[in-house]
């Protein structure tokens, strides 16, 4: 085993968060930002590049890992967990919007499994996050959020976090799932990943869906998500009254400022 054994516990429903347990001298790697609460004794260091141990080379190990974290939008810098007491501790992840947290034990993967690049939240120390290019040129330019992808690559524990509610599909040999790309979580490896044009420009115009899906052949396993962030950013983002319009309707943010008795000036 390359990577840290931690023990895990998940809580809540539908606004859950991740209760990891270290032994002494573990440790555990997460995402700036998301942390909810860890007991004492636990150190937390910001790390440079992906936080995991198999950065070499040194510092342009390190240059390298934290340049492909910058391609798929996240943080130069990861945090880490240890524990430096002598018993066991606990420190807990909380999601980032509602959702479920997916824990992946990558050892029964393969060691690699593919992920939307603002899925995951955590992972034992040793596992690496990297980037997953699409082959084909075409998705790079036309496919939006569906890519460029994070690969989590060790044999310990990962954890993910889709919107909404998660479904999971095992796909067939040569059974093909077409899903709009920001619904798409994570995949195994061995599954063949593309982005497809939605055919039809009245469809593509005024279907209210994307112009891009994507297309996934099996074999292999995928979690789909059914609130990507994307989708209800764009709905609040929407629904929210402008900058120098009427704020005043009923329902509306200004509305519920001046109720709370909110001064604007």
């Amino acid at each position: 085993m390359n990577n840290h054994e931690i023990d895990y516990e998940l809580f809540g429903d539908d606004m859950q968060f991740v209760q990891v347990e270290l032994d002494p001298g573990e440790t555990v790697i997460a995402e700036a930002g998301s942390l909810m609460m860890m007991d004492d004794g636990i150190a937390m260091e910001t790390v440079f590049g992906d936080g995991s141990s198999n950065n070499q080379g040194g510092i342009m190990g390190k240059l390298l890992g934290a340049g492909k974290r910058v391609l798929t939008g996240e943080s130069l810098f990861m945090t880490t967990f240890t524990n430096e007491r002598s018993g066991k501790k606990r420190v807990s992840f909380a999601s980032p919007y509602p959702g479920k947290i997916i824990p992946l034990d990558l050892s029964e993967f393969g060691g690699k499994v593919i992920c939307q690049k603002d899925a995951f939240l955590a992972a034992a120390k040793g596992v690496t996050v990297g980037i997953e290019f699409q082959r084909k040129i075409g998705a790079g330019f036309f496919g939006g959020e569906g890519f460029i992808m994070q690969k989590l690559e060790g044999d310990g524990m990962a954890f993910v976090h889709a919107g909404g509610t998660l479904y999971k599909r095992t796909l067939e040999p040569g059974e093909v799932l077409r899903i709009d790309t920001g619904c798409l979580v994570a995949m195994t490896q061995n599954v063949d990943y593309n982005i497809e044009m939605v055919r039809g420009v009245k469809t593509a115009l005024f279907g209210g869906e994307g112009l891009f899906f994507a297309t996934l052949r099996g074999p292999g396993t995928v979690w789909i998500q059914s609130l990507p962030f994307s989708r209800l950013a764009s709905r609040v983002f929407a629904a929210a009254p402008h900058a120098g319009g009427s704020s005043k309707g009923e329902g509306g943010i200004g509305g519920l400022f001046d109720l709370l008795g909110g001064d604007r000036n």
